[in-house]
Parts: C-alpha cells; sequence; structure tokens
C-alpha cells in the first residue's frame, strides 16, 4: 500500500539523507520524495511516498521518531488531504498545430511557459490522474521531454 508521509524534520545539512538512508536501508523504495523550508526557516517538510504493508509502515515510522532531527510525522494516506505535483510538458508545435496544444493546455488550465520555434513548453500542475492525462494526449504530437517533481501533500482544514 502506498502511504504518503509528511515529515517535519530540521533545515540542516545531512537530515535528508539520513531519513532517506533509514528508509532505504529496511528495503523500502521511495516513489516520490520532495523536501523544502517551511514557514519556519529552521525546519523542512519533507513528503515522501512509501510503498510497504501495516507492518513496514509502522516500521518506518518507529525508526524514524528515533532521529533526532525528525519532529513530526503524519501520515496522509487516509485524510482528507490536497496532494499536487508540478509537470513541465516540451511538446513539438509545428506552427500549424499549436492551436490544438495550447486548447488542450487550457482545458487543464496549464500555462504555456515557453515557446520555440517548433515547441511549446506547458507547466501544470494537478494531481496524478491530471498530469497523466495530459502526457497521454501530448504524446499524440510528440512529447519532446517530460519532468514531474514528486508530491508534495496537506490536510484541509476541516482538521485545524
Amino acid at each position: 500500500m502506498k502511504h504518503i508521509l509528511s515529515v517535519l524534520v530540521e533545515n540542516k545539512s545531512g537530515v535528508l539523507s539520513r531519513v532517506t538512508g533509514m528508509i532505504s536501508r529496511r528495503g523500502f523504495n521511495i516513489e516520490s520524495l520532495t523536501v523544502a523550508p517551511t514557514e519556519d526557516s529552521t525546519m523542512s517538510r519533507l513528503t515522501a511516498i512509501v510503498n510497504a504493508d501495516e507492518v513496514g509502515y509502522e516500521q518506518i515510522t518507529k525508526q524514524l521518531h528515533k532521529l533526532v532531527s525528525v519532529y513530526k510525522i503524519t501520515d496522509l494516506t487516509d485524510e482528507d488531504a490536497i496532494e499536487r505535483e508540478l509537470a513541465l510538458f516540451k511538446v513539438s508545435a509545428p506552427p500549424d498545430r499549436r492551436h490544438e496544444i495550447i486548447e488542450i493546455a487550457n482545458v487543464f488550465r496549464a500555462n504555456i511557459v515557453d515557446v520555440g520555434k517548433n515547441s511549446l513548453t506547458i507547466e501544470a500542475t494537478g494531481d496524478e490522474s491530471k498530469l497523466e492525462a495530459m502526457e497521454d494526449l501530448f504524446r499524440a504530437y510528440g512529447l519532446k521531454q517530460l519532468v514531474r517533481t514528486g508530491k508534495i501533500a496537506m490536510s484541509r482544514n476541516s482538521k485545524d
């Protein structure tokens, strides 16, 4: 089962390495990983998607709690959470087909961030299914390059 872990850690060098090393040493694969400073510059939030059964998940969280630099672990898997990813699509776009690609981007509320002689670069945010749908449509035009961030997640306001 996929687990979405939101981990509040110290914003210091080596913390990311210790957290990911602990997870990988136990034989679990991290499918997605993002980390960035929070509203408090001394802290970072690490969001990891880990595939593990219940026993494995419990082992991961117990070991994470033992790390001095970990302050809080939240499992957002079964919560009503907001989840997003960012993707950049570089699509082959000869002048006579550009309008079609721009229309697709508009339908998905994506932004054109770069225009080349024969390509468009499109920026999109959303959940995994939205980005996969866009990828499928853009492949028909010739997907030159695709870059995706890891998933970020946050519990909804109803939990405040």
